[in-house]
């Protein structure tokens, strides 16, 4: 290729990326908002920790579901289509809570979680998936970076989410929160259905639907690190730190969103600073996950039993909750540098879908454990139970070898 043709391909990638993590970040707002809307509102409604982790088993549970299959459905259309189809089915989430108070039940707002679910996965797997068509091949380390940019300023952009959403909740309420929502991303959504390459990520040779269970061991095993990776983070993170916030320690609304917010944010700031924090790893291995892996499972102990001794003081818990957001972003970037790395360079939305279903279910999991585990035992049992899972997904990433990782890999 021409050096004129070459540099004009890197701008239009560099273009390509611009969009998509434009489309990520909307996006993201929206869907880290609508979680804080809920949580509150229904808090506020005097639902219990358990009823609202409920709230939010068709969200997680059809996200599992689509990450399963979006890949493949991703490798077929293109993720321009798949990412797309994401936004437009969190326009009809947002539309569908639009109603008055009285037509809000459960089971609607359950169907609307589930609709956002769909759509969430679906944007995100299309996001995380186009980044390794747009990277130069054979460059890794600029992969990582790139990876670690998008992921990063995504979470950041998310922890902002929470911040509307309480904010949104106080001055406006729910209807015309999630209304105003809508609005702003119907108008993100016309932007990617007209700029977004097409052909992005379309597979040469269209695979099979039973080729999504036909992984590597290394993908297998980094999915089952990053189901307890997520599942320890969510176990306290989704419903038990903000009602025991709102419950136990008399916070408001708009305190609990922006602490949450500030967390967030801050851990995808760490998230875009991991490949300088792990100079030492330019390209990190599963070694690499194995070992933050580890240095995380001592965090949540730590929080505990200073709980325990210090009867609930909250400046442990915030001290010691930003200190687990640092090292979790580390974790997570790693991870998510990996399965691009082993994904198969002919089913990348495939290889990506799955482990993104794996994530999707340790999230499930996590919340349903952190209502019930809450109700139960309170905070400190979700700690405890957070450590638990972060060892078990330090264990799952030391079993990966060089042996396993897929050949299909360009990288």
């Amino acid at each position: 290729m021409a050096p004129t043709d070459l540099r004009h391909s890197e701008r239009s990638n560099f273009k390509q990326y611009l969009l998509i993590t434009f489309n990520y970040w909307a996006f993201t707002i929206t869907d880290g908002a609508l979680r804080m809307l809920v949580v509150l509102y229904f808090h506020q409604l005097g639902y219990s920790a358990l009823e609202i982790a409920l709230l939010f088993i068709f969200y997680e549970l059809f996200g599992v579901i689509t990450n399963l299959f979006g890949g493949w459905l991703g490798s077929r259309l293109g993720l321009n289509q798949t990412m797309n189809i994401g936004l437009g089915l969190q326009i009809c989430a947002l539309g569908m809570l639009a109603v008055p108070p009285t037509d809000l039940s459960v089971f609607w707002v359950m169907l609307a979680q589930a609709i956002s679910g769909i759509a969430k996965d679906l944007n995100k797997m299309s996001a995380k998936s186009g980044v390794k068509f747009l990277v130069p091949q054979q460059e890794s380390s600029t992969l990582y970076k790139w990876v670690a940019r998008l992921t990063g300023s995504k979470n950041s952009l998310k922890g902002i989410g929470f911040f509307i959403g309480a904010l949104l909740l106080s001055f406006l309420g729910f209807q015309y929160a999630v209304a105003l929502m809508a609005s702003a991303l119907t108008v993100i959504w016309i932007i990617s259905l007209v700029f977004l390459r097409r052909e992005l990520g379309i597979a040469k040779n269209k695979p099979e639907l039973l080729k999504i269970f036909a992984k590597s061991e290394a993908i297998n095993r980094l999915s089952l690190a990053r189901f307890f990776l997520f599942g320890a983070r969510d176990i306290w993170f989704v419903i038990a730190l903000p009602v025991y916030l709102s419950s136990s320690q008399g916070w408001l609304h708009e305190q609990i969103g922006a602490f949450m917010a500030c967390w967030v944010i801050l851990y995808g700031i760490a998230q875009t600073q991991a490949p300088n924090i792990t100079a030492k790893d330019k390209t990190p291995t599963s070694t690499s996950a194995t070992k933050w892996a580890v240095i995380l499972a001592l965090i949540p102990a730590g929080i505990a039993l200073c709980l325990f001794i210090l009867n609930s003081s909250t400046a442990s818990l915030i001290l010691g909750l930003f200190v687990f957001g640092f090292v979790f972003a580390i974790n997570s970037s790693i991870h998510s540098f990996l399965i691009i790395q082993y994904a198969d360079s002919e089913a990348v939305s495939m290889d990506v879908g799955f482990y993104y279903m794996a994530n999707a279910a340790g999230r499930l999991t996590g919340t349903l454990l952190s209502g019930l585990i809450f109700q139960f035992s309170g905070l400190l049992a979700c700690l405890v139970g957070s450590s638990i899972m972060l060892a078990l997904a330090a264990y799952a990433a030391s079993k990966i070898t060089q042996k396993e990782i897929s050949v299909h890999s360009t990288w």
